[in-house]
Formats: C-alpha cells, structure tokens, sequence
C-alpha cells in the first residue's frame, strides 16, 4: 500500500508514520531525509543535489524525483511507502504517479490530519524532547513522571527546537496553505483523500488512519 500523510509541521505526520512503519512494515519516504543521505552516501544523485545546494538553490523536481525512483527500486515490491513532504505542488503530483507507475504501484490513500491552528500553536511551543534518547514530552500534555528525568533512558538533559515559536507556527501554517493543500484537489478528483482529526489524541488519530487503510 502507498500513502500520502500530509499536514502541517506539528500536526503528528512524524508520530503517525512511525507507527505505520511499526506495525505495516511500510517505508516512510521523507524527501529532506532522503536528500541528506544521498548527499552522505555520495551517490551520483547526492552529489548532483549537493552542488545545487552549494549555490543556494532549490533542489529541482527531477533530482527529488531521482531520489524516490531510486528508494522504490530498493524497496522491492511487497514494502508499502508513506510519502512525507511530498509532493508539494500539483506538478509534482503527476511526477510522482509516473514514477510509481514505472514501479507497479499506485497510489492508494491521501491522508490529511486536519489541525485547529490555535491548539497546533499550543502543541508545538510546548514539546519538548529528551537530549539523549529523543523522548518526546510537553509542558501540559505529558511531562515526565520525576521532574527532570527522561522516563525512557534517565537522562536529566532535555531541549527543545528553535524553530518551535509560535510566530514559526503560524509562519507554517500559512505556507502549507499556500503551497501544499492546493494539490488536494488533485486526488478529490480521484476519491483518495480522507481527512483524520490530528489534533485527537495519537491513539485515536492512530485507529482513525487504521480504518482509513482497512478501507482499501
């Protein structure tokens, strides 16, 4: 099965996909991760996105392409792909059932989690995460159960994004209506697109999707 997760920085896509690639066995494709490994790794790709980076640049839709042909190709077929940060734009909507279309594969579901912009505000300026283990906490919804101490590893370091301000928020937000939820109408048209309410609880957001996927 291949999905698109989609929604707006905070609304859970991460949380979401892990438990997906848990308890599925699905890949998640995420084109920033997949672009730094490339570039790591010095494939040709990699290298060829490295040298558009050194300028300045955006990386073009055919290296981003480059990068997914060639992470389905090592999948194999019998792996489900969740694709997160992309696409972003209608043209690479197309891009993306071309390319899925020389794997075999289509795609099955998009998933929006749907966010109240006043309480993703709230979520992110408040998460905060273990310095060592990556723990994640927040300020109301779950702290740790002894003050300063990492409930998974012990630690007593903590840290929190810089990016994680509530002007970053809403910043987000407007982009990812701006740039992002334009290509929905793109798979309305097709009937692929269900909407999960992301600000429920990650239990619930969690069953929401399973019965989006049982649908198939």
């Amino acid at each position: 099965m291949n999905i698109i997760l989609l929604g707006p920085p905070g609304a859970g896509k991460g949380t979401q996909s892990s438990n997906l690639v848990e308890h599925h066995g699905m890949r998640q494709l995420s084109t920033g991760d997949m672009l730094r490994a490339a570039v790591k790794a010095q494939t040709p790709v990699g290298i060829q996105a490295k040298e558009v980076m050194d300028r300045g640049e955006l990386v073009s839709d055919e290296i981003v392409s480059a990068l997914i042909d060639a992470e389905l190709l090592a999948m194999g077929d019998d792996v489900g792909a969740i694709f997160d940060g992309y696409p972003r734009t209608e043209a690479q909507a197309v891009a993306l059932d071309d390319i899925l279309s020389g794997h075999n594969r289509k795609l099955h579901h998009v998933i929006e989690l749907s966010v109240n912009e006043e309480a993703l505000v709230d979520r992110v300026t408040g998460r905060f995460t273990c310095a060592n283990c990556g723990e994640g906490y927040h300020d109301r919804h779950k702290l740790p159960s002894t003050t300063g101490v990492c409930d998974k590893c012990g630690s007593t370091e903590f840290k929190r994004r810089p990016d994680d301000t509530e002007e970053t928020v809403r910043t987000r937000m407007q982009e990812y209506r701006a740039k992002t939820a334009p290509i929905l109408p793109y798979y309305e048209k097709r009937g692929i697109v269900q909407r999960v309410d992301g600000m429920a609880s990650i239990d619930d957001v969690t069953t929401a999707i399973e019965k989006v996927l049982a649908s198939s």
